[in-house]
């Protein structure tokens, strides 16, 4: 997961940054029963078709903290019947207030297939975390390429559906403002579009319009359909490289993201 937001404070942002809160957790969540602790950088644990990676790829930047990420078990079926997993990670960044330190994520492990094989990406998401007064996001991450043995780490492009934005964060966004609005699964969304990686990936980022999403069920097939109706996006070449959601911290903390529901399938 290479580096996929700045944090231009740009006035054409406020809109968002103005949107409210969501409620907290609430005070007596039941704690977390941690099965599995990853603390060291890019520690991995694979569970029942997922895959939990302590992704702190950029923790160079900060000037301390440290992250850890948690196996909490299974989770419920959800409505597809496909099964889920729950996890959490805790941490605390300060300093590079304007660099990534990490994206810790769950993922779906699945055979790469081209896009347009792809029938359907089903997902239930539930998510909280213990403070707002953080510099992070919360993001669905997929890389897509026409090799389809290339790195999971980046892609020919990349497609993240925030579900929220903290602190002022903001994806790349190379006009600084959407180059588009549309409806998908329910919800409103801002699409923007900008390169990573030196200009070898390009990247869309849908952002929620009217505030965080913390109970999320969608297809996120739909997100490229709309891709490849709007933008003429090659469904037909690209292979779908990775299936992940996780949350970017940038700065802040003690913090904890817990998600207590996290489903997905590739049908």
């Amino acid at each position: 997961m290479g580096s996929c937001c700045s944090t231009s404070d740009d006035s054409s942002q406020h809109e968002l940054d103005q949107q409210a809160r969501p409620a907290q957790p609430p005070s007596n969540m039941p704690p977390r029963n941690h099965v599995v602790t990853l603390e060291k950088k890019w520690a991995y644990h694979a569970v029942d078709g997922y895959e939990l990676n302590n992704n702190t790829w950029g923790l160079e930047s900060a000037t301390s903290g440290s992250q850890r990420t948690h196996y909490d078990g299974p989770c419920p079926s959800g409505a597809s019947g496909a099964a889920g997993i729950s996890w959490s990670t805790d941490w605390e960044w300060q300093g590079g207030e304007h660099n990534v330190k990490s994206y810790v994520y769950g993922a779906r492990q699945f055979e790469r297939r081209l896009l347009s094989e792809i029938q359907a990406l089903p997902t239930e998401a539930e998510w909280h975390y213990s403070t707002w007064d953080v510099r992070a996001n919360v993001a669905y991450d997929i890389f897509t390429d026409p090799d389809k043995d290339h790195a999971n780490s980046s892609g020919e492009f990349e497609v993240m559906i925030w579900l929220a934005k903290l602190g002022g964060v903001w994806p790349i966004s190379d006009s600084k403002a959407p180059i588009a609005h549309v409806e998908i699964c329910g919800h409103q969304w801002e699409v923007h579009f900008g390169y990573n990686h030196g200009g070898a990936m390009k990247v869309y980022s849908f952002l929620p319009v009217n505030g965080p999403i913390q109970h999320f069920s969608a297809d996120v097939k739909q997100f490229f359909n709309f891709l490849s109706h709007q933008f003429q996006f090659p469904q037909h070449n690209q292979y779908m490289l990775v299936y992940q959601l996780g949350t970017e911290a940038f700065t802040g903390g003690p913090a904890e993201f817990v998600v207590p529901k996290f489903i997905a399938d590739v049908v």
